[in-house]
């Protein structure tokens, strides 16, 4: 925090484990005072920084944020350094859609390396960009919530006739499981189901689609942090066999392992399912 603080000029303000909208809500009008970011993190190997754009424009949250990427690395390298700009007056404060994720270099081989060799073009959309640092991504689709998700993912399916459509919809842990919205999640689930129809009905005849999460996030749990449960896996498609029981998986490696055999790769992790559903 010394070498952060020293390298941008600014004192800090939290330097904890905290919910995002909380912190917010805490030291908000005292960042407001004293112009000092609101440094925090949680149970993810994260390092988040909060400002008020209004008072540290976006260019200045993102250069700090470099330069705390820059820092975060060694044994205890720091998974993802995060922008959190935010809005609003103290009591009515709003995180807005330029948060910005600044992420450790996925590992050399890793799917989207493969795909891109193989010149299987890749979409992603949402977060995807971001989290890859745009490794293998050959066109994304920024998004602010769930139903620009879906758009653009019904956007990219029209435009792309092969290849991967990477999707993070990130309503469902940002906005409702992190925040113990219990009502809030079930509409969304609600909206994302409504959806899929439509979606189903964009299927090509060798489509598949993979329906997924990276990680529990309950909003019932007490915590507003990630839980434990198991994660859906849910695999569909014109050529699919309907009603297979793909168990208990042993990694999301599986998942990996799956689109890559489609494509005719393979990864050094991971058992596919792809002819257990093909």
């Amino acid at each position: 925090m010394s070498e952060f603080e020293r390298r941008t000029g600014r004192r800090s303000l939290g330097n904890k484990a905290a919910s995002g909208t909380e912190i917010i809500k805490e030291l908000g009008a005292e960042h407001m005072r004293t112009g000092s970011p609101i440094v925090y993190t949680s149970a993810d190997s994260v390092f988040q920084i909060a400002a008020h754009e209004e008072v540290i424009p976006l260019w200045e949250l993102y250069k700090m944020c470099e330069t705390a990427r820059e820092i975060l690395h060694g044994p205890n390298e720091v998974g993802r350094v995060i922008a959190r700009p935010f809005i609003g007056a103290p009591g009515s404060f709003t995180r807005t859609s330029n948060r910005h994720d600044y992420a450790v270099p996925p590992p050399k081989e890793m799917l989207l390396d493969q795909l891109h060799e193989r010149g299987v073009p890749v979409h992603g959309v949402g977060k995807i960009f971001d989290i890859f640092l745009g490794r293998g991504v050959s066109d994304s689709s920024k998004t602010r919530n769930n139903s620009e998700g879906m758009a653009q993912t019904l956007e990219a399916m029209r435009e792309t006739g092969r290849g991967l459509i990477f999707v993070n919809l990130v309503d469902f842990d940002q906005n409702y499981g992190h925040r113990n919205d219990v009502e809030g999640y079930a509409a969304a689930l609600e909206q994302f189901d409504a959806w899929l129809p439509e979606l189903e009905s964009r299927f090509a005849i060798g489509d598949l689609a993979i329906l997924t999460a990276d990680h529990g996030c309950d909003p019932t749990t007490p915590s507003t942090d990630h839980s434990r449960e198991y994660v859906p896996l849910l695999a569909f498609g014109p050529k699919v066999h309907a009603g297979v029981n793909l168990g208990v998986r042993g990694t999301l490696s599986d998942i990996g392992q799956t689109v890559a055999e489609n494509f005719g790769a393979h990864l050094a992790r991971g058992q596919s399912f792809l002819e257990q559903i093909l």
